[in-house]
């Protein structure tokens, strides 16, 4: 795995995408050990403030890159204004949990503070994909916990939120890209401190943990049927539900993890992101749609 993350800094760190400006900060951790790379990407056709988009990216919790979301990142800012925010946070196997909660939710609290400078609104979405849909799920509670922050929606897709799937022989899952075994693996990785100290784990590490669902945001989310989130993702959404929060959520059958990003050009996978983009079009219209944001 500190190969793969090796090649891919290689490749990808720093890769820009044209026609949208792109531009790259160092925002200092809050434990004071670590500068969080954070990628910033904004529409170049557009005048006044914009709502802003904190997105983690995937990875298991010990791999990836910002810059491998390039797809999303065009297309949701092809589907709506935003400036959105990308932090290359710390991987399990650099430093494990709470190091890449905090890291993201620091890039949150400094987006914050910044607010004039980068030229955003209050009004935030976060969002994510696999790991990046559990820290997603993650810094959503915190804010909620906190007050921090007022988060106008979330969208944590095929989120890894429950680091007990790997343990319940129910849920086993044998699928491309990532099942059980990598599952276990990642939340190994990801909870080896607080295994080692034998601590309970918290919500904030696994959010399929957490028991009160009020005051949350809405949310979209999705998942296919043939991966190891599908079961935790359904919950989370009843949860949600059962908490009268809004939720837009499709699964898609026979959808292993990822297919959206593997195989974007697929009948399943187009339908699979033209829900994401669709969805989020809809709830950024009724949720944040702020006045100051006209296309030239």
């Amino acid at each position: 795995m500190q190969a793969v993350n090796a090649l891919s800094g290689r490749l990808l760190k720093g890769k820009n995408i044209e026609g949208i400006h792109c531009e790259e900060v160092y925002v200092p951790s809050s434990d004071g050990e670590y500068q969080i790379r954070v990628r910033i990407y904004r529409p170049i056709n557009h005048s006044g403030k914009l709502p802003v988009m904190l997105y983690n990216h995937g990875g298991g919790y010990i791999a990836g890159r910002p810059e491998q979301s390039s797809m999303m990142y065009e297309r949701f800012l092809q589907s709506r204004p935003c400036v959105i925010i990308a932090p290359d946070y710390r991987k399990a196997f650099t430093k494990p949990f709470p190091a890449g909660l905090n890291d993201c939710y620091d890039t949150l609290l400094w987006a914050k503070a910044n607010a004039e400078t980068l030229g955003i609104t209050d009004k935030v979405m976060i969002a994510g994909h696999s790991a990046g849909g559990g820290l997603t799920a993650a810094v959503t509670l915190r804010a909620r916990d906190t007050q921090d922050v007022d988060i106008a929606f979330q969208m944590p897709i095929y989120p890894m939120i429950d680091d007990q799937q790997p343990l319940d022989p129910s849920r086993y899952m044998k699928a491309p890209i990532w099942d059980t075994a990598a599952n276990k693996a990642g939340w190994n990785a990801c909870l080896s401190d607080l295994h080692k100290q034998g601590a309970a784990i918290p919500a904030y590490a696994a959010p399929s943990r957490n028991t009160d669902y009020q005051n949350f945001p809405p949310t979209i989310t999705f998942v296919g049927t043939v991966e190891p989130f599908y079961d935790e993702t359904l919950a989370y959404v009843d949860a949600l539900k059962k908490a009268d929060i809004p939720a837009l959520f499709k699964e898609f059958e026979g959808g292993f993890h990822a297919f959206d990003s593997a195989y974007p050009k697929t009948s399943i996978s187009k339908a699979a992101l033209d829900f994401t983009f669709d969805s989020y079009a809809a709830f950024y219209d009724q949720y944040v749609s702020p006045a100051e944001c006209s296309m030239k």
